[in-house]
């Protein structure tokens, strides 16, 4: 069983390594520079079956494991983060939620065009006046007949404009009530539902970031998941696994930054020398290796604990935390060892460097993991 994992996971990295050089690499930085999300890159991804790489195959999926995604993840991290974070988004977000809470009904409904790559997902949480505080959500839901009405907006959605389904989150009682909160999906089309604007970001500039907005938008009690009420609490679920998502991505990046730096200071002749050779720049090397050995420990052991059907609360915490902070430790220490040129976008650590820092902010900032991680120590 382990050795079948082990190959599965060896198969995936070679199958995202050659679509990477084919699909990826040689439009990078053209994408990059126009901020461009390539949605066709996504429907390619799903016929290699890696937008459903967590959906049973009954839904049309992989149904693989976290470690397979997790390999996945950080395969097309190295090519570019931004693919990677809409990638891990549309299949730990919104297609998750959707497999975790839906009836049968609903994942028939929905799973196999999510799995395909045909529907790209988004998911809703974030509003403008409540990142870390969403319990005091204002986008709200009333019941009119059998029917929701949503009003409001959300923002920082990853495919906000560009998917075709989302899973929101909308208050369905008092203001600061865990128990207030009810999780929708609305498809694309549904009159009242738009996205708006789109974020001019510093990095991960090909993953797609705008607003949602609600208007009178009426959707049926059949696109509620799970029951009413229930909202808050399976966003905290999702998140869980959310966090392994971003582990990934930060563990995919620094794994990048070093392979680059490694290369280019075995090339790179200063004194006669390769700059490798000099304790400076060799120590650095030493850390960055360390570090990302230690992220993708820390992230093995989340997904243990996940697949054992413990609680990963703090497990997934410690493992986007410290594999964040890594991916933007290890892409600065890139850049240093290029030198000016690590400066310009002629090299890849330069990107490497713009788009580590949403590892830290996305889907629980750093402050917030040490938070989780800090309450689930005092509570043991």
């Amino acid at each position: 069983m382990v050795q079948d994992t082990i190959e599965t996971q060896k198969m995936i990295a070679e199958s995202v390594k050659q679509f990477g050089e084919k699909n990826i690499a040689p439009f990078r930085d053209k994408w990059d520079d126009d901020e461009h999300f390539p949605i066709e890159v996504f429907h390619q991804l799903g016929e290699l079956g890696l937008m459903g790489i967590l959906v049973p195959e009954e839904y049309g999926g992989t149904g693989l494991g976290y470690h397979e995604y997790v390999e996945a993840i950080a395969g097309l991290a190295y090519f570019d983060p931004g693919i990677a974070l809409s990638m891990a988004a549309h299949n730990s977000l919104c297609t998750n939620h959707i497999l975790m809470f839906g009836t049968e009904e609903q994942k028939q409904r929905w799973l196999p065009k999510l799995a395909s790559g045909e529907w790209i997902g988004a998911w809703g949480l974030t509003e403008p006046n409540t990142g870390s505080d969403a319990g005091n959500m204002l986008t709200v839901a009333r019941k009119e007949g059998n029917e929701w009405v949503l009003n409001g907006s959300k923002n920082f959605i990853t495919h906000g404009k560009s998917g075709n389904v989302a899973v929101v989150m909308a208050r369905t009682g008092d203001k600061g009530d865990k128990h207030a909160m009810t999780a929708f999906v609305v498809e694309r089309g549904t009159p009242g539902f738009s996205g708006g604007r789109k974020e001019r970001k510093l990095g991960m500039r090909t993953s797609e970031t705008t607003e949602m907005i609600f208007e009178d938008c009426r959707v049926s009690e059949g696109n509620i998941l799970g029951e009413v009420g229930e909202g808050f609490v399976q966003a905290l679920k999702i998140l869980d696994g959310g966090r392994i998502s971003i582990a990934a991505l930060g563990y995919g990046i620094a794994k990048g930054a070093l392979k680059c730096a490694l290369e280019y200071s075995q090339e790179r002749k200063q004194f006669g020398k390769s700059i490798s050779s000099f304790q400076g720049v060799s120590f650095k090397l030493a850390d960055m290796a360390t570090q990302v050995e230690a992220s993708r420990l820390l992230i093995k052991e989340s997904i243990i604990k996940k697949e054992r059907g413990e609680n990963i609360n703090k497990a997934s915490a410690m493992a986007k935390y410290y594999a964040s902070e890594v991916a933007v430790k290890c892409a600065d220490e890139a850049v240093q060892i290029f030198g000016g040129y690590g400066f310009t976008k002629d090299y890849p650590v330069e990107k490497y460097y713009r788009d580590a820092k949403l590892c830290t902010i996305g889907e629980g900032t750093s402050n917030i993991q040490k938070l989780v991680i800090s309450r689930c120590l005092l509570d043991e």
